[in-house]
């Protein structure tokens, strides 16, 4: 007869926290930036839509496309890898993984007033490389080193980032079908962060501390609001 665990699992993984950290600071930094831009000519051109875990977020475009034309971005869980030399076989683990945020960029051919034409394509690289380069930049943010989670390991509670940094920053062409009307350009930067993953433990008077990353989000998944954290 084996040992089973006598707690139920109903905890989130750090790696999910993480992730949608990821997605709560980009989110939550781009509204600061509308914001700040109040007395520019178009503050919109700050604004960003953020997803998680989406497989065909540049749909958004698609369904109406006249509508938001702001650039979209998914944050998504790609892989990780376990350092066996931070860790330890009980309790805790260093877990590497890379999280990919793609920001996807909308073009759609116009005329530019004196008889020529603004190809789409050209508009698209231009939003998803303005959406790339906010996105880079509030995540190498200083505030923003750890991914404002180093000190949420203390005690077993929360990931505890070790370290967040960027990988690559890659451009792509999402597949689309009969959509010659609209051009799409996807950019994604990988980013690798480190942090810890805890196991259950049989010693239930040492129950860990979880942290709860709660985002509120509206009917199509694209995020409200920042995390509540719940340290229960």
């Amino acid at each position: 007869m084996v040992d089973v665990l006598t707690t139920l699992i109903d905890k989130q993984d750090n790696f999910e926290i993480v992730r949608d950290q990821i997605a709560v600071l980009i989110n939550d930094n781009q509204a600061a930036q509308v914001i700040l831009a109040a007395g520019e000519p178009d503050p919109s051109l700050w604004k960003l839509r953020v997803f998680t875990e989406r497989a065909n977020p540049w749909e958004q475009f698609l369904n109406d496309p006249a509508a938001d034309t702001s650039p979209i971005v998914n944050v998504w869980y790609e892989n990780g890898v376990f350092d066996e030399g931070k860790s330890d076989v009980v309790k805790r683990q260093a877990h590497v993984a890379t999280f990919n945020v793609d920001v996807y960029g909308l073009g759609v051919a116009q005329s530019d007033g004196v008889g020529g034409q603004i190809p789409g394509d050209l508009t698209a690289a231009e939003t998803a490389t303005r959406g790339i380069r906010f996105v880079r930049n509030i995540l190498m943010a200083s505030e923003n080193a750890y991914l404002q989670l180093r000190n949420a390991g203390v005690d077993d509670i929360g990931p505890g980032v070790w370290q967040r940094w960027i990988q690559s920053i890659t451009s792509f062409q999402p597949e689309l079908a009969n959509e010659a009307a609209h051009q799409i350009l996807g950019i994604r930067l990988a980013l690798r962060v480190t942090f810890n993953e805890y196991s259950p433990q049989a010693d239930e008077s040492n129950e860990l501390e979880l942290v709860h990353v709660d985002i509120r989000r509206n009917s199509d998944g694209m995020l409200l609001a920042d995390a509540e954290y719940d340290y229960t």
